[in-house]
């Protein structure tokens, strides 16, 4: 799918995104329009009905997905991404970044939830609490998607009015 520089790509830290999620990102891109660009270090299937999309299969030392993503993504482009970390790398470049659950991270909350993850990291480590992952039903899918579709369209109409000549 051909993607002008100036249109926005939906970015996929595909690893361990659920497959709903995978699937409605390449629904959605496709009826929107716009490229949607898987990145893990292995090849991530999606519904083959969502219709088409890219799969950019990095190397296999640690973060070469997320590093792939952050060398690629543009400003106006959207990141999916449950990693908090890597979150906050493109926050701070000012990436449109949420996460699988629908929480979109912002420059006002990233470094509260890092320091939240951190501490529940070491927590585990010393053997206080178990570190678990929660299973993913079609509640918080219907979060992501609620999110996904106001924080898409929020950046088509910030493009569309920049791409609107001025008078």
């Amino acid at each position: 799918m051909d993607n002008p520089e100036n249109k926005i790509t939906i970015w996929v830290d595909a690893d361990s995104c659920p497959s709903l999620v995978r699937t409605h990102a390449v629904k959605m891109g496709n009826r929107l329009g716009l490229k949607t660009v898987f990145a893990a270090n292995k090849k991530i299937g999606c519904d083959a009905a969502a219709g088409p999309y890219e799969m950019a299969v990095c190397g296999s030392e640690k973060d070469a997905a997320d590093n792939y993503i952050f060398e690629n993504c543009k400003s106006c482009d959207l990141v999916i991404t449950r990693d908090i970390v890597f979150a906050d790398r493109l926050v701070e470049r000012g990436i449109c970044t949420i996460n699988d659950r629908g929480v979109e991270f912002t420059r006002e909350m990233i470094k509260e939830r890092l320091s939240i993850s951190d501490f529940d990291r070491q927590l585990a480590e010393i053997g206080l609490v178990k570190h678990f992952h929660e299973g993913y039903d079609k509640k918080k899918f219907a979060e992501f998607a609620n999110s996904f579709d106001k924080v898409i369209h929020r950046l088509i109409n910030l493009q569309a009015r920049q791409d609107k000549p001025s008078e």
